[in-house]
């Protein structure tokens, strides 16, 4: 058996090579704080009771076994996944008001983050409207499907504007000049 490449296979490599893509250049990887894991395991527990409707003590019990659970904060984790669940209907009526299809069309992955983020917009006051944005967004890259990011950034901007009007149009005036 050859080991050497033939001259075709040796051209079509030099070819490839030259033809492709600069590497992009990424920026280290920061480590993920506590809290943007505790939303990490918050999203996977809703996704269990958005899929299964399992009591909340056992979905909770059953995301505490994951791997670095430990590394999460769990305060932060027990209010988003039992603040999520026990106000699912209030935060889905907020939610309707800017979705444009039936809650049970959106997908498991969205209709949590989405519910983590309108969460946090009404309960977390001290988290900049931004910020818990931002948050979902980033949920929702990691976990969702190609342009739910989008989907979920657009619901949740025309949403804090409901929930939080002194602080998004301070915002908007102080971006705007």
């Amino acid at each position: 058996m050859n080991d050497t490449l033939s001259p075709a296979t040796s051209a079509t490599n030099a070819a490839n090579t030259a033809n492709a893509a600069p590497e992009a250049k990424k920026r280290p990887e920061r480590p993920k704080s506590s809290r943007r894991r505790s939303r990490e395991f918050a999203l996977q527990g809703l996704y269990e009771w958005l899929v299964t409707r399992s009591e909340t003590s056992v979905i909770s019990a059953h995301m505490r076994e994951q791997d670095d659970f430990g590394k999460c904060d769990a305060a932060h984790f027990d209010a988003l996944l039992e603040g999520c669940i026990a106000q699912a209907p209030e935060l889905e009526a907020l939610m309707r008001r800017h979705i444009d299809r039936r809650l049970q069309d959106l997908s498991p992955v969205e209709h949590g983050v989405l519910l983590i983020g309108l969460f946090e917009l009404q309960n977390f006051v001290a988290i900049p409207y931004r910020v818990a944005i931002n948050e979902a967004v980033e949920l929702a890259k990691a976990f969702g499907g190609t342009d739910g990011h989008k989907y979920v950034n657009g619901v949740l901007d025309r949403t804090a504007a409901d929930l939080r009007p002194e602080e998004v149009q301070a915002q908007r005036q102080q971006r705007g000049g």
